[in-house]
């Protein structure tokens, strides 16, 4: 099993930071689907985490066959490219599992335990408590959403906290001492454990599952910067609208057009 904890630090209080979430999450996934691949909303309903407490709980399904690394596309029979995600967002925790219950039973999983933190510059050493044993094989990734390098491939002027300028908080553009000069700060510790249980390509799978992550919380983690005039002022009621006019529009959209979004690298 690996073992990693993403720390992403944001120029957001964490009320801002809940709201510009979901919103993103919401709009990153109409991004990625299209042409009968994508994502598909099983549930998205209130729920009682009996560790993390009361909160929201989605399940999603991510039709991905173009999108997995070739060895696991090559290996595995049609249809078996169906992964599951079940989340328990309970502000300012959130947990994710990662599956594929359908092909893989218990041979794979990704958990994703989040802990988001208030005028925070990660730098908090063992934020999830981990008893030694996982300490000692954890690796601590800082994410650096304006100075970590970002492929031609995914770079985008309108996705880049250098050039953004917010008209409705005039925050930004970042320079690259932001961490530093800028204010309000957060930070979401991410801790990313990881295991796929098949016998000759465990590690070799592993290792580049986990090397996808840094790719993927740093865009994220950009756009929800760069869209910050769009969600910023919104009310939870208001983010649940969008997750339902969101949902509808996937439906619709994994049966139209070409595959969008991220593709292997």
């Amino acid at each position: 099993m690996l073992i990693r904890e993403f720390r992403v630090v944001m120029p957001l209080t964490l009320e801002e930071f809940q709201v510009g979430q979901l919103y993103s999450v919401a709009e990153a996934s109409k991004n990625e689907t299209g042409g009968g691949e994508g994502v598909e909303i099983i549930k998205n309903e209130p729920c009682d985490h009996p560790e993390l407490g009361k909160g929201q709980f989605t399940h999603k399904i991510y039709h991905l066959a173009s999108k997995v690394p070739k060895v696991i596309r090559v290996l595995a029979p049609k249809g078996a490219l169906e992964i599951h995600e079940e989340a328990w967002n309970c502000y300012p925790y959130c947990k994710t599992v990662i599956s594929n219950p359908d092909y893989m039973k218990d041979g794979f999983h990704i958990t994703i335990l989040t802990l988001h933190a208030e005028n925070d510059k990660g730098e908090q050493a063992n934020v999830h408590n981990l008893p030694k044993a996982k300490l000692d094989k954890r690796d601590v990734v800082h994410v650096d959403i304006v100075n970590d390098h970002v492929s031609s491939s995914d770079y985008k002027p309108e996705w880049d906290p250098a050039k953004f300028h917010s008209e409705k908080t005039g925050r930004g553009p970042l320079g690259s001492d932001w961490k530093e000069t800028t204010q309000p700060l957060m930070c979401a510790y991410k801790l990313v454990e990881c295991e796929f249980k098949w016998f000759g390509l465990q590690s070799t799978v592993e290792s580049r599952i986990q090397k996808v992550y840094p790719r993927l919380f740093r865009n994220f983690h950009r756009q929800v910067f760069c869209w910050l005039d769009q969600w910023h002022g919104m009310t939870m009621d208001d983010i649940r609208e969008y997750e339902a006019q969101a949902k509808a529009e996937l439906d619709r959209a994994r049966t139209e057009g070409e595959v969008r979004g991220t593709s292997e690298q």
